[in-house]
């Protein structure tokens, strides 16, 4: 680990930065260029002490999630990233852990949107970063491990994971849920991330084996849908999505027209936040 060469990368990239560079208000003037420490290191969910002696050239060796960490916090591209793990005295994340760093220009677009819900997803329908107002409509993604961090794989293995649409839109849900998987497939071949979740949804889902069988595919985020919130009901939203030049990451956009009972509720998500609706 070269303590010398983290403190003076993680510095200059934090200066280089601006709070409306991550979504930040701007506040009043600030004595020094870029973000504060006590600002990044709540982007990047660790404590400021630890953060700062980073800084310092004192801290402990970081473990490779503190570093992904940070590389999102700090809007870090692939080879800044790799040259920061580097430095930690880690290695460079495999192709596996690449596929879950959030790409930066997606990134950049999300910190803009406040005011409707909006999260990035993996070509395997994993959750990578989420808004508050997408947290308060799907839930916190971040609980969730291994397999179960794909929305794939939990709409065939939880059914509480379905409750999100009305019942008779779950049919078309599990179909395009499998189509977006195989397109994932085709494009990362059989020993992939993408293979090792479909052997695995074909040992625990006769559902999901029965769709597999019908080699439908598709990439299709953009939609018009109705999505059931617990408190605050059905909400008919548009859903649009832009995709990294590889396709393997989008930024999904969820709008309502204004002046709507839809847009109202969703204005109401960013009151509610995660808390529970008392009516």
């Amino acid at each position: 680990m070269d303590r010398v060469e983290l403190a003076g990368f993680l510095r200059r990239r934090r200066e280089e930065l601006r709070p409306e560079d991550v979504g930040l208000p701007v506040g009043a003037r600030r004595r020094a260029p870029g973000l504060r420490r006590e600002e990044v290191a709540a982007l990047a969910a660790m404590s400021t002490d630890y953060y700062t002696r980073l800084e310092q050239q004192r801290g402990p060796q970081p473990s490779e999630q503190m570093l992904a960490a940070l590389a999102r916090a700090l809007r870090l591209t692939d080879d800044e990233r790799d040259y920061l793990f580097r430095v930690a005295g880690r290695n460079a994340p495999s192709p596996q852990a690449t596929a879950t760093h959030v790409a930066p220009a997606l990134q950049r677009v999300l910190d803009r949107l406040d005011d409707t819900p909006a999260l990035i997803l993996s070509n395997l329908g994993e959750v990578l970063v989420q808004n508050r107002f997408a947290e308060a409509l799907y839930g916190d993604s971040s609980r969730f491990t291994g397999h179960a961090r794909s929305g794939i794989y939990r709409w065939f293995t939880d059914p509480g994971e379905r409750l999100i649409y009305p019942e008779q839109d779950r049919d078309r849900q599990g179909r395009t849920q499998v189509a977006n998987l195989r397109a994932a497939y085709a494009s990362m071949g059989p020993r992939s991330r993408a293979g090792e979740l479909v052997r695995a949804l074909r040992k625990e889902s006769a559902e999901f084996a029965q769709l597999w069988e019908r080699h439908e595919v598709a990439k299709r985020f953009e939609d018009h849908k109705v999505l059931v919130h617990p408190q605050l009901g059905e909400i008919e939203v548009d859903c649009q999505a832009l995709f990294t030049e590889d396709q393997s990451q989008a930024l999904l956009v969820l709008t309502a027209p204004p002046r709507t009972e839809a847009f109202d509720k969703l204005q109401l998500l960013g009151v509610l936040g995660t808390e529970k609706f008392v009516s």
